[in-house]
C-alpha cells in the first residue's frame, strides 16, 4: 500500500477501494476545483507538504473534517489534505500560465494587483481589456497565458526560466521547487504527463545503460533526487547544496552526492517529446 495512492482515512474510502479494506463508509466522492492560486497538498491536517496545486487542478473530495479535505488529486490518483475552503465547484478552463509565473488584479491595471497566479494554473477566460484577459475572480497579462493544448516545446528551456528560484520541499512554483517539482513543472508545461515524486519519475520514458552517451532532456536518478541534463556534461537541478534551481557539472555532483552518502546514480531515463 503506497499512502500516496490509497484514498482512504479511517472512516470513509473511494468506491474503488470496495473488497480491499473493511470498516469504513464507502463514497464514489465529489468533483472539485482549486479555487486558489497555488495549495498545499498534506500528509495530514496541518502536516508536512506532499506537493503543490495550481489554481484549476481537479480534485476528488473523500472526506471533510473540521475543515480540512481528503481527496485525490483527478489526474494522477495523488492523494492528500487540504484546507477545504479553497476548493470550488469545477469550470472548465480554456488557458494556462505559460510564463514562470505572472499576477492576477482586480481590474485591468497594473496598480491593481492581487495575488500571485503560478505556472501551470489554468484559468477561464472571458474577454479581453486591452493587454489584460479578464477571467474568474479578475485580470492576468493576456502575453502571459495559452489556450489550453498550446503547450511549450523544451522541458529543459523550461527548467531553466526558473534558475535561481529557492529550494523548497514539495514546492511547485516559482517561489520555491524541489528536484522532482521542477522536473513535473517543465513537463506538464510542454503537455507531457509527469508524476510528481522522483521515484515514480524514475518509469517514464526508456532505460538508459549505465555508459549512455547522455543529452538534453535526459534524467539523471540517485536515491531520493533526479536532475535533467542540459547537454552531455551538464546538469539543472533543485538542490539541497545550492538551496536553488542551479547548473552543476554532472560529475562533480556525482561525486558530491556520492560522498554525501547519496549516491551513486541509480538510473538514467530519456523522454521522447
Amino acid at each position: 500500500m503506497d499512502r500516496r495512492f490509497w484514498p482512504a482515512t479511517e472512516r470513509v474510502a473511494h468506491v474503488s477501494l470496495q473488497g480491499r479494506i473493511e470498516g469504513v463508509v464507502f463514497s464514489e466522492g465529489m468533483a472539485f476545483t482549486v479555487g486558489a492560486p497555488l495549495v498545499d497538498l498534506q500528509r495530514t491536517p496541518d502536516g508536512p507538504r506532499e506537493r503543490q496545486l495550481p489554481r484549476g487542478t481537479g480534485f476528488t473530495l473523500i472526506e471533510d473534517v473540521g475543515g480540512w479535505a481528503f481527496g485525490f488529486v483527478e489526474a494522477d490518483g495523488y492523494c492528500g489534505w487540504m484546507r477545504a475552503a479553497v476548493l470550488i465547484a469545477p469550470r472548465a478552463a480554456s488557458h494556462w500560465v505559460a510564463s514562470v509565473g505572472t499576477h492576477i488584479y482586480a481590474g485591468p491595471a497594473v496598480q491593481a494587483f492581487c495575488d500571485v497566479m503560478p505556472m501551470g494554473a489554468r484559468l477561464r477566460v472571458t474577454g479581453q481589456v486591452g493587454n489584460f484577459a479578464e477571467v474568474d475572480g479578475g485580470f492576468v497579462p493576456a502575453s502571459h497565458l495559452r489556450a489550453i493544448g498550446d503547450w511549450l516545446t523544451d522541458p529543459v528551456a523550461v527548467a531553466e526560466a526558473f534558475l535561481g528560484t529557492p529550494y523548497l520541499w514539495g514546492g511547485n512554483s516559482r517561489a520555491g521547487l524541489d528536484c522532482s517539482g521542477l522536473v513535473q513543472l517543465a513537463y506538464h508545461a510542454c503537455g507531457l504527463p509527469c508524476p510528481r515524486d522522483s521515484d515514480l519519475q524514475q518509469a517514464l520514458g526508456v532505460a538508459l545503460p549505465d555508459d549512455a552517451a547522455l543529452q538534453r532532456g535526459d534524467l539523471v536518478f540517485w536515491r531520493g533526487h533526479v536532475a535533467m541534463m542540459v547537454d552531455d556534461r551538464r546538469i539543472l537541478h533543485a538542490n539541497g547544496h545550492t538551496m536553488s534551481v542551479a547548473y552543476e557539472g554532472l560529475a562533480e555532483a556525482n561525486a558530491r552526492i556520492i560522498e554525501q552518502g547519496g549516491g551513486p546514480v541509480t538510473a538514467l531515463r530519456r523522454i521522447a517529446a
